[in-house]
């Protein structure tokens, strides 16, 4: 029998019942809840006509957009893996993720695939659409080729999202089994009803925005508008024009919004807002409580990882008693499923000490770091894996963040690893030894900046801090570009010849009362 939930099948039901209502609602072409259905049900005919079999990988190289949805929904219903990548990536970035996790099938957006079709291995499949790309074959022309019936044998597919790496590489997070997402009606976290609109303005590749604004809604039945890229006025307009009820976004969306003119806030009619879900990094007190003051008692803040199956939630009420935390423990101390707070060692710390965070790992689906043992040992200890925070339990069991890992860098609520940026930074011809590090910064939470130790003879001025800037400017995507370089007689060094990050760090951190 065909579980239509865990095949993407629900859809169907949609398609059925309000086939011309607007399913996704975007700048680049809408889409009717019989048209989605019909496009991904043509996207896994051409799939599998292509020759990808269950359990093959799919790659999605693309910005928010329909195709996106389509291509979500027709790889869930053909049992196979799907990589969504970065869409601020460069080619070369983009490239070596879909070498890595061995994608049979490439589809890429029109602007991001520039040169990108020289730098991929052999697939069976590649399509481009918002425009022609060379190499590709015509994403639009293989879904009118194919049949809008669903998939005589449905399968759930899995997804393995990509996060960098600690040794300069990114690790795809993998999971052997199908993570199935159900209708968020009433009784649920959404707690969608009749009427309710979605609004997806993040990167629709992330993990948040892809589970909140994409995967939820879809298995419900509620329209989504999506939005190209966060611009505040535009979210406001959103907001206001289509009635939207639920969103998600991160710390740095809340102070673009705060930034506007009172004027600009308050002639949007915002009252259709019903939740707010946020995370990603930590968000200052000062901030939340201003958004709670404009918007209400509507946020909702997480804190997990796409390593868990799931993870803590905290909402305005409760943050209002607890300002700071990002959640109450799940269970009795100790108990199975719960979360903890361990020393250096890995013993177990009492309420009120500061320790490395460790989150509940699934039982059932355990994920690993694909083809890396070594890294997924490194962050599992028994049935708990860390992300690197550091944080405390208050005597309720309400957990705080404090601090975290120099391996880490969240930037505007996006992970920024580090050691890609040391080596792209020391292969330029006058640096010696580079350590990136995460600095305080009052609009994104931390800035990337390059602390280099150069090579005998050379002279760390203007000129050349902006010659390495130039010089990794091709080699890392924007995001990951150190906003500043500061020159150093020398690196700090352990016995081993290791620069000690976190004792960089340290440095620019010193004097707050909090480490991120």
């Amino acid at each position: 029998m065909i579980d239509p939930i865990a095949t993407g099948l629900v859809s169907a039901e949609y398609a059925a019942t309000r086939p011309d209502a607007p399913a996704i609602i975007a700048s680049s072409g809408n889409r009717s809840f019989a048209e989605l259905h019909g496009n991904a049900n043509r996207l896994a005919q051409a799939l599998r006509g292509a020759g990808l079999v269950p359990g093959d990988a799919v790659a999605l190289f693309s910005g928010n957009r329909a195709e996106f949805v389509e291509v979500l929904m027709a790889t869930q219903r053909s049992g196979l893996r799907l990589t969504p990548i970065n869409s601020h990536l460069t080619p070369g970035e983009a490239a070596f993720i879909i070498g890595d996790c061995q994608a049979r099938a490439v589809l890429v957006e029109a602007r991001l695939a520039n040169g990108l079709a020289a730098l991929l291995p052999e697939t069976r499949l590649r399509l481009s659409f918002g425009g022609r790309v060379p190499g590709f074959g015509d994403y639009a022309g293989a879904l009118a080729a194919a049949c809008a019936l669903a998939p005589p044998t449905p399968l759930p597919g899995t997804l393995m999202l990509y996060t960098s790496g600690t040794t300069g590489r990114p690790k795809g997070v993998w999971k052997p089994r199908a993570e199935t997402v159900a209708p968020q009606h009433e009784g649920s976290i959404a707690g969608y009803a009749p009427g309710d609109v979605a609004l997806c303005a993040g990167p629709a590749y992330h993990a948040a925005p892809l589970l909140f604004d994409i995967r939820w809604p879809l298995a419900s039945g509620v329209p989504i508008v999506l939005l190209e890229r966060f611009d505040a006025r535009a979210v406001l307009a959103a907001i206001a024009d289509h009635g939207v009820t639920h969103a998600h976004m991160v710390p740095i969306h809340f102070q673009r919004l705060l930034a506007l003119p009172a004027a600009e806030r308050q002639r949007h009619d915002l009252s259709s807002l019903r939740m707010v879900i946020h995370g990603a990094a930590p968000c200052p007190i000062p901030v939340k409580q201003a958004m709670i003051d404009w918007l209400g008692p509507i946020l909702w803040e997480y804190y997990g990882a796409s390593e868990g199956n799931s993870g803590l939630f905290i909402t305005a009420e409760d943050w209002l008693r607890h300002p700071g935390s990002v959640g109450q423990r799940q269970g009795p101390r100790g108990a199975a499923g719960v979360s903890v707070v361990r020393d250096a060692a890995g013993r177990d710390l009492p309420d009120g000490e500061e320790g490395l965070i460790y989150l509940p790992a699934s039982p059932e689906n355990p994920f690993e770091y694909w083809n890396d043992p070594e890294k997924t040992e490194k962050a599992r200890l028994g049935r708990h894996y860390t992300l690197g925070d550091i944080g405390r339990y208050d005597a309720d069991g309400w957990l705080t963040l404090t601090g975290r890992s120099a391996e880490v860098i969240i930037s505007g609520g996006v992970n920024i690893y580090p050691a890609e940026i040391d080596a792209a930074l020391a292969s330029h011809p006058a640096v010696a030894d580079a350590c990136a590090i995460g600095a305080p910064d009052t609009d994104w939470g931390e800035a990337v900046v390059a602390v280099i130790e150069l090579k005998p003879g050379q002279t760390g001025d203007a000129a050349l801090a902006a010659a390495v800037l130039a010089h990794v400017r091709g080699q890392l995507a924007g995001f990951k570009l150190p906003k500043r370089v500061e020159f150093v007689p020398h690196l700090p060094r352990l016995a081993s010849g290791k620069v000690p990050r976190a004792t960089v760090r340290a440095g620019y951190w010193r004097g707050r009362e909090s480490g991120i």
